[in-house]
């Protein structure tokens, strides 16, 4: 095969983008989305989700378009679309299937296509590769090579970046390997890890997230037994850290595109073959259950204040799914929001990184600026961006009436800071 390769990258989500701009910086590469906005931002210079800056995308060279025709200039494909799940919580492929439907018109033999997409053990082979010999009328392995390299890009963190993190690659024959282990070393400082095949590395990839949720599952269990106890957990997760194998993990929701989701990617293919993934199963609902917990005790809190519960105002800082990051998809707090309504209290929304315009299209709500932000019965700190960090005392009692409560989720107050206000913590 022709080692000369031009790079097309189809889904310019964080995480497209993120590699299309590293090939950039080194060749010219193809950056394909269906979304006119999203072209249109980045022919500006804007990412929206902040993790590619302005002069990066501008001095990357990067031909955006619309246009799935204009694939066929490439010779190397990466496909990064989202891979979410339905209302019953199955793997959504549709997104997945599209992209290799519109990269399979494009291919041309010696062409290879990688995925990066999130899936569960055997979905490349099962359902990606043949689409595209369908669309191709190409045979894959002797027409054209397919390989699979997690993406392990964590969005907001600047330490563990694309090229710091070795690169996992897969492919369906050695050939095709030594391509894309050849193009990804361009851009990986820290080289790629050959793995025997792409059901390896796609389970390789979707344990790595699951491992967090069977984590976090733990210490929120932990931390509502403690609670029941009458016993601080940030006190005692705190103490237990000082041992040197100790995981920090703390307490809180569980949201994003990829943990929760690849969970229930992979119990759904371990149930699929026959195996019932206790633990796996166990955990996703004990995380899952976190956001209705911080809603009855949020109601909880105000009738022991005395606080009428109908028409209590509720102010929920925090929207998007983790800290310091403005993506609201797949964000847990929306479900704390749902379940605080079912008591007919009155929510206001606060996040300083979230697009107003992307909480009004996912969630039909208006967020409110912290300066219309008053009289309120609660405060529920959701998110612990680095602004509500910084946020003193006598800032967050302002917003609120005399009888003061603030549901600190993610533990990030000091409560001996605060003498007229009942703090409650997870």
């Amino acid at each position: 095969m022709n080692l000369t390769r031009t790079i097309s990258v189809t889904g310019l989500g964080y995480v497209g983008l993120t590699i299309a701009s590293a090939f950039g910086e080194i060749n010219e590469v193809i950056g394909y989305d269906k979304s006119d906005i999203r072209i249109d931002e980045l022919k500006q210079g804007y990412d929206r989700n902040g993790e590619v800056s302005s002069e990066q995308l501008h001095h990357a060279d990067i031909r955006y378009t619309t246009d799935p025709s204009a694939l066929k200039r490439a010779n190397f494909h990466i496909i990064s679309v989202p891979t979410p799940t339905n209302e019953a919580k199955q793997p959504d492929f549709s997104y997945l299937r599209a992209a290799s439907e519109a990269v399979g018109k494009a291919l041309k033999r010696g062409d290879i296509v990688v995925y990066e997409s999130s899936v569960y053990p055997g979905a490349t082979e099962e359902i990606c590769i043949p689409v595209l010999e369908q669309a191709s009328k190409l045979k894959c392995g002797k027409d054209f090579g397919v390989g699979y390299s997690p993406e392990r890009i964590n969005p907001a963190d600047k330490e563990h970046v694309l090229s710091t993190v070795p690169k996992i690659i897969s492919a369906v024959n050695k050939e095709s390997l030594d391509v894309i282990a050849d193009v990804y070393t361009k851009i990986v400082k820290a080289g790629v890890y050959r793995v025997s095949s792409i059901r390896v590395a796609e389970a390789t990839k979707i344990i790595e997230n699951i491992q967090r949720d069977v984590n976090v599952s733990f210490v929120n269990e932990i931390a509502m037994m403690l609670h029941n106890l009458g016993i601080d957990s940030r006190e005692v997760l705190d103490a237990a850290r000082t041992k040197w194998n100790f995981l920090p993990f703390k307490p809180g929701l569980v949201g994003g595109h990829c943990v929760g989701v690849n969970s229930c990617y992979l119990t759904y293919k371990a149930e699929e073959s026959g195996f019932h993934p206790d633990l796996l199963l166990t955990s996703r609902r004990i995380n899952e259950h976190m956001t209705t917990y911080i809603a009855d005790h949020a109601i909880k809190q105000l009738i022991h204040l005395g606080v009428p519960v109908k028409g209590a105002r509720i102010a929920v800082l925090g929207l998007t799914y983790k800290e310091n990051y403005p993506d609201v998809y797949d964000t847990k707090v929306i479900d704390v929001v749902n379940a605080l309504r079912e008591y007919e209290t009155e929510i206001f929304i606060h996040d300083p990184l979230a697009d107003p315009k992307a909480v009004k299209k996912v969630f039909d709500m208006e967020p409110s600026d912290l300066s219309e932000l008053h009289d309120m019965d609660a405060i529920i700190i959701a998110v612990s961006h680095e602004h509500y960090r910084t946020m003193k005392p006598k800032e967050l009692e302002k917003i609120l009436k005399k009888k003061r409560l603030i549901m600190d989720v993610k533990g990030i107050l000091s409560p001996n800071d605060f003498t007229k206000t009942t703090v409650w913590q997870l």
